[in-house]
């Protein structure tokens, strides 16, 4: 049962890998066995070559942020005490994107290309959540 008012993801649908990886402080995506193009989120055809073979990977958790936008009006109720809130669209080193936020940094502080790597948040007893935090250490434009 959530203990949380936001919205969760579904743990047992077509990305229950990706969730299970997150358990595990992992990052997965699902790879096609036949071209090896990685996508998120899951597709029953791979999208480079159209072939069903896949499975799945854990890839670095390092990427770039490479869009940013807040949220100043509320689309769901358990944001409300957020508003205003970032969400960003990293780049993984590897080449897949997610959405997320940005844990450890002011939102006036977040740029275009910074260098981030994943970090995990347990949101309930069931759901761990990928954010990132900024990683000056790691090289930019990956």
């Amino acid at each position: 049962m959530s203990t949380t008012a936001k919205p969760l993801p579904a743990l047992d649908g077509d990305n229950a890998p990706h969730w299970a990886g997150a358990r595990e402080r992992q990052v997965r995506v699902q790879r096609c066995t036949d071209c090896g193009a990685l996508r998120f989120p899951a597709a029953r055809h791979c999208p480079t070559c159209l072939s069903d073979a896949n499975d799945w990977i854990t890839l670095s958790g390092e990427g770039e942020v490479w869009s940013h936008c807040r949220f100043h009006r509320l689309y769901f109720k358990g944001f409300e005490d957020d508003l205003p809130y970032t969400v960003v669209l990293i780049k993984l080193r590897e080449g897949p994107f997610l959405y997320s936020n940005l844990v450890g940094i002011d939102d006036t502080q977040i740029k275009i290309g910074m260098p981030v790597s994943a970090v995990f948040d347990d949101v309930t007893p069931e759901v761990t959540l990928i954010r990132f935090r900024p990683n000056p250490a790691q090289n930019s434009r990956t």
